[in-house]
C-alpha cells in the first residue's frame, strides 16, 4: 500500500490536518487529492498519485460496500453526495473522516467531475468518547453511593418494624412521593438524622416514626445532589 512513512513526521509537533479537498476528473477518471487528504491516507505530499482502487483499498472492509457504491454513482452520474466512514491509513490507524463532493460544471454546464473535502473527526471522537466514559464513571459512582444509602436506611426500617426488605423500601418510596422529596435525598436525611439522634430506648420507637416522617424537612446537607 505504498512506501512506509516516518509517522513522527508527518505528526509533526501537532495533530495532523483535520481537512482537506479532492477532485476527480471524469476523462481518464483522474483523481487529485490534498497534501492534507495524501497525510490522512499515510503518504508524504506527492508520493503516490491516487486512484479509485488506491483510495477503496484504504476504506474499512465494513465501509467498502457503501463507498463502492457512492464511487459508481459518482463516476457515472456525478450525483453530490456526503458519506461517514472510515479509512485506515498506511500504519493501520483508522480514521472516522466525513467526505462531502459535488458535480464539477464545465463552461458549457457540462459535468466533468467531482470536488469536494475530507474532514478527519477521530479526535472529536475520541474526546467525545473519553467525556462520555469519564460521565459514565462519574454517574455509576453516584448511584453506588445512592444505593448505599437508600440500603442503610431500608436497613433502620427492617430492624425497627420488623419487616421484609420490599416492604422497607415501599415505605421509603411512600415518603418520597408524598413529600415530593428525591428517594436518595430522602433516605440520605433520614439516615443523618437518626445517626444523630440520642434517644432513650423506650422513646426510639417514637422518635424513630418522627424521623420517618418529617425527614424531608430537614436541611438538605447537599445541595444539587439529587436521586
Amino acid at each position: 500500500m505504498g512506501v512506509a512513512v516516518d509517522t513522527d513526521e508527518l505528526r509533526g509537533s501537532n495533530a495532523p490536518p483535520q481537512g482537506g479537498s479532492f477532485r476527480f476528473y471524469l476523462d481518464g477518471q483522474r483523481w487529485e487529492w490534498s497534501d492534507p487528504v495524501a497525510r490522512m491516507h499515510g503518504y508524504h505530499p506527492g508520493e503516490i498519485a491516487p486512484t479509485t482502487e488506491l483510495l477503496l483499498s484504504h476504506k474499512h472492509p465494513d465501509d467498502q460496500p457503501q463507498v463502492a457504491a457512492l464511487f459508481d454513482k459518482m463516476i457515472h452520474g456525478g450525483e453530490p453526495f456526503s458519506s461517514k466512514h472510515r479509512i485506515i491509513d498506511t500504519e493501520r490507524r483508522i480514521h472516522h473522516v466525513i467526505v462531502v463532493g459535488d458535480r464539477m460544471l464545465d463552461k458549457n454546464n457540462q459535468v466533468v467531475g467531482t470536488s469536494g473535502y475530507y474532514i478527519d473527526v477521530t479526535e472529536a471522537l475520541e474526546t467525545d468518547l473519553r467525556e462520555f466514559n469519564a460521565a459514565l464513571t462519574e454517574a455509576v459512582a453516584e448511584l453506588e453511593q445512592s444505593r448505599a444509602v437508600i440500603e442503610q436506611a431500608k436497613g433502620a426500617l427492617m430492624l425497627v418494624y420488623g419487616i421484609s426488605s420490599e416492604r422497607a423500601f415501599g415505605i421509603l418510596t411512600w415518603r418520597s412521593q408524598e413529600t415530593n422529596t428525591k428517594l436518595h435525598a430522602l433516605a440520605e436525611r433520614f439516615v443523618e438524622a437518626l445517626a444523630a439522634e440520642a434517644t432513650l430506648p423506650e422513646s426510639f420507637r417514637a422518635r424513630f416514626d418522627h424521623l420517618l416522617l418529617t425527614a424531608h424537612e430537614h436541611p438538605d446537607t447537599q445541595p444539587g445532589v439529587q436521586n
